[in-house]
């Protein structure tokens, strides 16, 4: 770090001195679970091979006892892989939201608010200068970070394909872990963290603000807008779906082809009754509106567009705040 310290200059070489120790912490986090990554992936794959060795077949009809009972443990094995997996797909996901506030609150409004930026700007660093450094820094650091994760967190995924529990691409676990998504996650979080600190100036309130800013965005892209970022693809009944399809919507169709819900009355019957109850009421068919698995570098995309987009917009209006009051 020292030899790290002495290659940088001005605000810059200040912003690693302050935050050094939450460096090497982060840091030191990223390669433990880097290695355990690797250690769970390799171990689930030797689970894999094993169980394949035996065999036996995954519950299937007509096993014998000790079958049954090698692919209870198998599923169990394979089950806290996943989920070891999924909690750092977790993790990841929540990263973007804790360096929003980290910007937003000790790197920005601390400094706004204790007045410790005027010292800064008494040995000739701007403020656009002083801002920059302190966006960099982190950003780099997380951006970098997030590039080695990512991808060695989808190759373990990758190790326990075969298993019970395969991943699905548009999981909200895998998704934003996925591509090219998560460095748009960071950038906008530090635009909106800048922009949120510059404003309140008040490091609490503007940490809080910012990690429910970034938070809100993420919920609202997975929960809500992700299924109508591209257009979908829709088959009439569900029989027709590609493997690995991410199922959006379903329904009935007239005859005329008009997207209807089913009567209330229909709802009482079944097998027979039911399809002559929807016919009766003038339905004919069913659809399904899904994405296929070829529809993940789309979404991704736009998805990374629109949040590269908001990014650069809460920038700009972070320096232009700055400049309007401090010149």
């Amino acid at each position: 770090m020292s030899a790290t310290l002495d290659a940088l200059r001005g605000p810059t070489r200040v912003v690693v001195r302050q935050h050094r120790w939450a460096m090497w912490i982060v840091g030191g986090l990223a390669v433990v679970v880097g290695l355990g990554l690797i250690a769970v992936a390799m171990r689930a794959a030797q689970v894999t091979d094993n169980f394949q060795a035996t065999g036996c077949q995954f519950y299937a009809a007509g096993e014998t006892r000790a079958c049954i009972q090698t692919s209870s443990n198998y599923a169990e094995s394979m089950d806290l892989y996943a989920g070891l997996f999924n909690s750092v797909a977790l993790g990841l996901v929540v990263l973007p939201a804790l360096l929003g506030a980290f910007v937003a609150g000790p790197l920005i409004a601390r400094e706004l608010e204790s007045g410790t930026f005027r010292m800064a700007w008494t040995q000739s660093v701007s403020p656009g200068h002083w801002l920059a450094a302190r966006l960099a820094v982190p950003t780099a650091a997380l951006v970098a970070g997030s590039a080695v994760l990512a991808p060695l967190l989808h190759w373990a995924r990758t190790r326990e394909a075969a298993s019970p529990y395969p991943f699905r691409w548009f999981e909200v676990y895998v998704f934003p872990t996925t591509g090219v998504v998560l460095p748009a996650y960071i950038l906008f979080a530090v635009g909106t963290g800048a922009l949120i600190g510059l404003l309140i100036r008040r490091a609490f309130i503007a940490l809080t603000v910012s990690a429910v800013t970034s938070g809100a965005a993420a919920i609202a892209f997975g929960a809500y807008l992700r299924p109508y970022l591209w257009p979908r693809t829709t088959v009439s009944g569900q029989g027709h779906l590609r493997e690995n399809a991410w199922m959006v919507d379903s329904g009935y169709l007239t005859s005329g082809g008009e997207r209807v819900s089913p009567p209330k009355s229909c709802y009482a019957s079944s097998g027979t009754s039911w399809e002559r109850c929807l016919t009766d009421h003038g339905i004919t068919g069913s659809y399904v509106d899904y994405h296929p698995q070829s529809h993940f570098w789309p979404i991704q995309l736009v998805e990374t567009g629109i949040l590269l987009a908001l990014a650069a917009l809460a920038l700009a209006l972070a320096f232009r705040v700055l400049r309007r009051l401090h010149g």
